[in-house]
């Protein structure tokens, strides 16, 4: 047996998988208590409990929810495509899962680290809006069939501008890897330069996850739950799973791409004794927490609202905001090489 983990790809067989079972299991932990957390932080906005009889302070609550999730009956509508609306769910959590592959938690520390690592987050999040769109159809429901179309419509207006955000991030790093991009030179003048870029993307992953202010696809007093309408136990679980999953992707990339990942805030030397992994998980939670706030403050914006915002304010000023910030590169020759 020894002899076998000599070889080399046995070895490294054996460590990828070993990595992968601990993303995966760390994300579902994190997505168990992201709920938690949501519920507790949301309660004292709102001068509420939250959650508190379930264990101790109510820790417990998130297991208890999942094992009711999983106990119950699986629904499926008559007129339903079955593979199809089975698929739906199912496709969204696995590509919420695919795309922690290329996030690096510490240096180092990162399933796969290739060059593209950008261009594969952005695909996979992209191809979220088709387990929308499968959810919305299958489930032979006009109320579903119209939530999937607003989110793909959603979803899709917002890709758009995050693209050219993460354009913007690409100019002054040179790097399409999610490392690199963590460790290139940025002078305070360059963070100047993209904190803008840094708003504008917070706004639009409350839009890309369709999370409150941007909820419309589940627009309760319109259209009575959208895409997911139909779905129940398991299979609701899977949704909520993928949802929460994907705010949590989000938050490492913002964490990533503008916070300076697994290094010390502002560069601070002193803090260089923190482990990198503790900073990148201080920094995403710091945006997870935007999207608790963002939810218990803000109150939802009309479609015609959203897609203003997106087309008309957004699409403009990221599209300038890329010019401004190549010319000023090429002004100041401090383009990386």
């Amino acid at each position: 047996m020894l002899e076998l983990f000599e070889n080399p790809y046995v070895l490294w067989t054996a460590l990828t998988l070993l990595y992968t079972v601990l993303i995966v299991a760390g994300v579902l932990l994190a997505v168990a208590y992201y709920t938690y957390a949501e519920r507790k932080v949301m309660g004292a906005m709102q001068r509420r409990q939250g959650p508190m009889t379930v264990g101790p302070f109510g820790l417990l609550q998130p297991i208890a929810d999942g094992i009711k999730l999983f106990s119950k009956e699986t629904i499926i509508p008559s007129g339903a495509n079955r593979p199809v609306f089975l698929l739906a769910p199912m496709m969204l959590f696995a590509l919420s899962l695919l795309a922690w592959a290329v996030i690096p938690f510490d240096k180092g520390w990162v399933l796969a680290n290739i060059n593209v690592g950008v261009l594969y987050l952005f695909a996979v999040s992209s191809m979220t809006v088709y387990g929308v769109i499968m959810a919305g159809w299958a489930s032979n429901s006009r109320y579903a069939f119209l939530g999937g179309l607003r989110s793909a419509s959603q979803m899709v207006s917002y890709e758009v501008s995050m693209g050219l955000i993460i354009v913007c991030v690409l100019l002054c790093t040179g790097s399409l890897n999610l490392q690199e991009i963590v460790e290139a030179p940025r002078p305070l003048w360059m963070q100047a330069l993209l904190f803008p870029m840094l708003i504008v993307f917070l706004v639009s992953i409350l839009a890309e996850t369709n999370r409150a202010p941007f909820d419309l696809p589940e627009g309760e007093s319109e259209i009575t739950g959208g895409f997911m309408v139909e779905y129940s136990a398991m299979t609701y679980a899977l949704f909520f799973l993928g949802e929460y999953s994907a705010m949590i992707l989000m938050s490492a990339m913002t964490a990533t791409l503008f916070l300076g990942g697994w290094l010390p805030p502002l560069g601070i030397s002193f803090l260089a004794f923190v482990p990198g992994i503790l900073w990148f998980a201080v920094k995403t939670a710091a945006v997870m927490f935007f999207f608790i706030w963002a939810r218990a403050t803000l109150p939802r914006f009309r479609y015609d609202q959203l897609m203003r915002l997106g087309w008309k304010v957004f699409l403009p000023l990221t599209l300038f905001w890329v010019v401004l910030t190549a010319g000023l590169l090429l002004t100041f020759d401090a383009l990386p090489g």
